[in-house]
């Protein structure tokens, strides 16, 4: 059975209840597929092998007062057993022309400067690499923000 590559649409969580290993950082949280699918600014890509999700591709779009629409592209994943097979590329390609259809005019992620296997593929989708530095601010536990 070939592995087909679509942008679930909104009635469409189910779909996450058989995941293959690998493909999320973490278990799928019904509580947090629930709101993401709720919520219309959000998308996923997925890759499918049956009814098996076999890799994802996520992204939010945004506006901004002085911006017009952008699409942030949040994460990929393809399971151990499907790598190299060129599904990452296929949904970052649908992610990015459903970003086309919602009037986006950039779409952008980041990720680590040592990892090669994500630069590689952000550039196999036209992606322009720029030196940049994040800051990442902790909401959590004691990393917030020192008071005096």
């Amino acid at each position: 059975m070939p592995t087909t590559v679509r942008v679930l649409t909104s009635s469409e969580a189910h779909i996450l209840l058989n995941v293959a290993p690998d493909v999320f950082d973490g278990p799928v949280d019904p509580r947090f597929t629930a709101e993401f699918f709720a919520d219309p600014r959000h998308h996923l890509a997925v890759a499918l092998e049956g009814d098996l999700v076999v890799g994802m591709a996520s992204g939010v779009h945004y506006l901004h007062p002085d911006k017009p629409p952008e699409m942030f592209i949040n994460e990929a994943g393809v399971s151990d057993a499907w790598q190299g097979q060129g599904l990452g590329r296929q949904m970052l390609d649908a992610l990015i022309a459903h970003a086309r259809t919602l009037g986006c005019v950039a779409a952008w992620t980041l990720t680590e400067a040592e990892n090669t296997v994500a630069r590689r593929l952000y550039t196999s989708v036209g992606g322009l690499e720029e030196q940049v530095q994040i800051f990442v601010v902790p909401l959590e536990g004691n990393g917030g923000p020192v008071s005096s």
